[in-house]
């Protein structure tokens, strides 16, 4: 099983940037990884609903795709707003990118619920944060 990084945050934020250059990282290490962008997800799924049960849905089908992945690492980059979309994807690595203080969906940002945890946390944009988070963990499993 595929260890999975999930990268949630508000819309706008820079999420799927860098889930860019996390897997792009990764890959120059000759990691395999997989990428999961939940936008990309829900067209393919066709799976636009968000309320409450929409939500957990994605997180089931992002865990899904996640546990079923032939790569060493999975990159998943969605919202996350709720703690239990983020138990059921069960990531093994949280990076939190907090850049915006609403993004343009304002049933998200009432709904949206920091985590009482993340591994990385990322308060303003840098081009150096792939790179750092690839040493944070390489750190955390020597």
């Amino acid at each position: 099983m595929a260890f999975k990084i999930l990268i949630m945050g508000l819309s706008g934020a820079g999420k799927t940037t860098l889930a860019k250059n996390v897997v792009n990282a990764f890959r120059e290490y000759q990691c395999t990884a997989t990428w999961l962008n939940a936008d990309e997800i829900r067209e393919l799924t066709n799976n636009w609903d968000f309320t409450n049960e929409g939500r957990i849905l994605q997180a089931h089908t992002l865990r899904r795709m996640a546990d079923d992945a032939p790569t060493d690492i999975v990159v998943a980059d969605f919202i996350a707003p709720l703690p239990e979309q983020r138990s059921i994807f069960n990531p093994d690595f949280i990076v939190w990118v907090d850049t915006v203080n609403k993004s343009k969906y304002e049933d998200t940002d009432q709904c949206f619920q920091a985590p009482a945890y993340c591994d990385y946390y990322i308060s303003e944009h840098s081009d150096n944060h792939a790179e750092n988070i690839l040493m944070t963990l390489f750190e955390k499993n020597e």
